[in-house]
């Protein structure tokens, strides 16, 4: 595996404090977590048919406000891998 220097020179900086590998294991859990819920939203497209527009903003309402604790708890220090939105 191959990442580009200016890519992990960002990662490093960002990942002082936890370090390099707790920092890529949470990204891998995190893009891990990402394709599990695209594989239950294809798969209930299939079972009860395409996501309405009113869904579909509820949900990205949705991930806006979980985006937004996430950056509270990060701005506030709490770096728990293991702490669920």
């Amino acid at each position: 595996m191959t990442i580009p220097e200016e890519l992990l020179d960002e990662i490093r900086a960002d990942a002082a404090d936890r370090g390099l590998s707790a920092y890529v294991a949470e990204a891998l859990r995190f893009k891990r977590d990402r394709d599990r819920l695209l594989e239950l939203a294809n798969w209930l497209a299939e079972e009860y048919g395409p996501v309405t527009d009113e869904e579909r903003a509820a949900t990205i309402e949705e991930l806006e406000d979980l985006d937004a604790e996430h950056e509270r708890r990060r701005a506030g220090g709490k770096h728990d891998a293991g702490e669920t939105a």
